[in-house]
């Protein structure tokens, strides 16, 4: 991780979870990171920690709206203006609702297709341009996906949400094939997560607050500072090795 020190990463959806672990642990590692998310509230808190903790890195809270081009474009150019640009983008934000595909509202739907695909090509593709244009060949691109994309679970509350992790499977590869065609030695990575004890589940069945919690009680779950350490793992691997698809999930998990 050395080569990483004071190089600038972004996080999406850093405010809680999985993107506050890994915001953490590259603060840790000497990365100027911005993270980003709708409330940055509780990214100054985190931000706060990191800097009493004597951490090497900073973390720079930015409040964006994933679901808003214009929000995003903004966020890139302030990026450019204030660290030069973006050497590692991690797309961890996502969402899930319950909207089933036989009843489900298409608001629904149109949301998680806006913040887990829409948003991530957005923020993909503005990083590959703040890479190029100051000729940065070592970038890193990380999508955190999940298992759902990669196995349709039996039950209608995630098919649409599966849908949208199966193209995140889609968009990770079709990057990865692009980025040989133009010679570039930036790299992108898939990390897949079975079930990971954050508020993703309560979030998601919020009207259903006890089945959330029977989720996380029926096994030991990943942590998100499990998936922190996959990301600063993929990070730290040497320049030559491109690691495309971590798929992991807790040891008591069926499927």
């Amino acid at each position: 991780m050395e080569r990483w020190k004071g190089r600038v990463a972004l996080v999406t959806g850093a405010s809680v979870g999985i993107g506050a672990a890994i915001a953490r642990a590259l603060v840790q590692q000497g990365l100027r990171v911005v993270g980003c998310a709708r409330n940055v509230d509780k990214i100054e808190k985190l931000a706060a920690e990191c800097q009493s903790a004597g951490y090497s890195g900073t973390l720079i809270p930015y409040k964006c709206d994933l679901s808003n081009e214009d929000e995003i474009l903004s966020m890139f150019s302030a990026i450019k203006t204030l660290h030069k640009g973006v050497d590692v983008c991690i797309n961890n934000a996502g969402v899930a609702h319950n909207e089933p595909l036989l009843s489900g509202l298409t608001a629904g739907w149109r949301n998680m297709i806006d913040v887990n695909v829409i948003a991530l090509s957005i923020c993909t593709r503005e990083a590959y341009k703040s890479m190029k244009e100051r000729n940065v060949d070592d970038g890193h691109i990380i999508n955190i996906n999940s298992m759902g994309g990669h196995r349709v679970v039996p039950s209608a509350d995630e098919h649409f949400y599966c849908a949208t992790k199966y193209a995140v499977t889609a968009l990770t590869e079709g990057l990865r094939q692009e980025l040989r065609e133009a010679n570039s030695h930036i790299r992108v990575t898939c990390i897949s997560p079975g079930i990971v004890e954050t508020e993703f589940a309560f979030r998601h069945l919020n009207s259903d607050p006890e089945k959330a919690a029977a989720v996380y009680a029926s096994i030991k779950c990943l942590k998100p500072e499990d998936i922190a350490s996959a990301v600063t793992y993929v990070l730290s691997a040497p320049p030559h090795v491109q690691i495309g698809d971590v798929q992991m999930r807790p040891v008591e998990q069926v499927s």
